[in-house]
């Protein structure tokens, strides 16, 4: 119940806040080339329940039926504004709208594409028992991902069979102990203002 209370606070708090800069995202988006202003993709939420994610788009037009799921190195399906978006992770802002609905939680494991879920074993599906979130040590400890799968032979199976169980292994050590006052220490890690090791249950 904290948690979710915590959740609402910060993400009505950050829409409140942050709707010019968001404006402003919106905007360039939509200048570049016409298309959609966000990216609304199915992604799979707690108790395997499927969702739409709200994310500024940052790749072309149908870019999701132009290649793999995962975005690897220097993708060219990516936009001159949606590679700033990326850099300065203003294109997961919008997904404050899911937190707010409850769809998502501020900290929580990335909500992963169906097509990747399918690849969880019996006990990486206790994942789904959790919910979803904008942030998490995992990602913090992944920050470059796209530049480390460009480097993998075959970045998919990279993906599946390195990356993703050792997200989930991160994920659920971190949920075994979590608390709201170490979902904020996340969020300040993932700013760049807390080191993420001092946080229990760690990115080792």
């Amino acid at each position: 119940m904290a948690k979710r209370v915590f959740d609402v606070f910060w993400s009505a708090l950050g829409l409140a806040l942050l709707w010019p800069l968001l404006l402003v995202a919106a905007c360039a988006v939509k200048l570049e080339d016409g298309g959609p202003i966000f990216f609304r993709q199915v992604r799979v939420g707690r108790g395997g329940k499927p969702f739409r994610i709200w994310k500024f788009r940052t790749m072309v037009v149908d870019a999701d039926r132009q290649g793999r799921a995962i975005t690897v190195g220097r993708d060219p399906r990516i936009t001159r504004v949606g590679a700033w978006l990326r850099d300065t992770k203003l294109d997961e802002l919008p997904q404050l709208l899911n937190v707010l609905v409850g769809e998502m939680s501020l900290v929580g494991p990335r909500p992963e594409v169906p097509r990747y879920v399918a690849f969880y074993s019996d006990a990486e599906q206790a994942i789904l028992g959790l919910r979803p979130g904008i942030t998490d040590l995992a990602s913090i400890k992944y920050r470059s991902e796209s530049e480390l799968l460009a480097e993998a032979e075959n970045p998919d199976e990279t993906y599946v069979r390195v990356l993703l169980p050792d997200k989930i292994r991160i994920n659920l050590a971190y949920a075994s102990r979590a608390s709201v006052a170490s979902d904020f220490l996340v969020i300040l890690a993932t700013l760049r203002l807390f080191p993420p090791a001092r946080i229990h249950g760690g990115i080792a």
